[in-house]
């Protein structure tokens, strides 16, 4: 929106109401009551970045939808699910949402960047978990024991089904995200099955 001449006190209101505006539209994107208390439930720093809690699982190329592919729905960074877990390249992250009507709301909004420190690497969000109508009634949407739930594309092209779902398995767990995050945490470079699916203790 572009503020044409006027008055100051004009524009000053306009500029309000653009405030204002835009705080609900950020409400609205963070519509999951988990999503939604644990980024209120922080403080930011500097960098603006939030640190919380959540409830992280993995999907990989042989159970993604449909089964067999890279497709997501919500492309920013990449047109396909990947990405190397570096800033510049982070992976490709799916959040619960919801419909209704025919309107869509993600619970973080599609292009938000985190960062897990469990695993050293940099997210963002370009794909949604949870299928069907009704996809808020999932558990992706209402959340895990209070927390959000996100779940990160693993890859597993390079590697047997099995071996995928075993490293899915791996990563799995309660973890701290920090939404927002400033560009220089340590990374370890390459999707989860490439790099041997690790996780950290810090």
């Amino acid at each position: 929106m572009t503020l044409r001449s006027g008055n100051v006190a004009g524009s000053v209101v306009a500029l309000l109401l653009i405030v204002v505006l835009g705080i609900g539209s950020v409400t609205a994107a963070l519509a999951n009551d988990a999503a939604t208390r644990a980024v209120q439930s922080t403080s930011t720093n500097a960098y603006g970045e939030k640190a919380f809690r959540i409830y992280l699982t993995g999907y990989s190329y042989w159970d993604n939808t449909p089964p067999g592919s890279t497709a997501i729905s919500k492309p920013v960074v990449h047109r396909r699910a990947g990405g190397t877990g570096t800033y510049r390249d982070p992976i490709t992250i799916a959040v619960g949402h919801k419909i209704v009507g025919k309107r869509q709301t993600l619970d973080f909004p599609a292009g938000t960047r985190f960062y897990l420190k469990r695993l050293r690497k940099y997210v963002v969000v370009e794909d949604v978990c949870g299928d069907g109508s009704r996809p808020q009634n999932g558990p992706c949407h209402t959340g895990y024991n209070g927390l959000p739930w996100l779940d990160i594309y693993i890859d597993g092209q390079g590697v047997s089904a099995s071996e995928a779902t075993q490293c899915a398995r791996k990563i799995t767990a309660v973890q701290e995200i920090i939404l927002n995050p400033r560009p220089d945490y340590p990374v370890e470079v390459g999707s989860l099955t490439s790099s041997g699916c690790r996780v950290f203790s810090g």
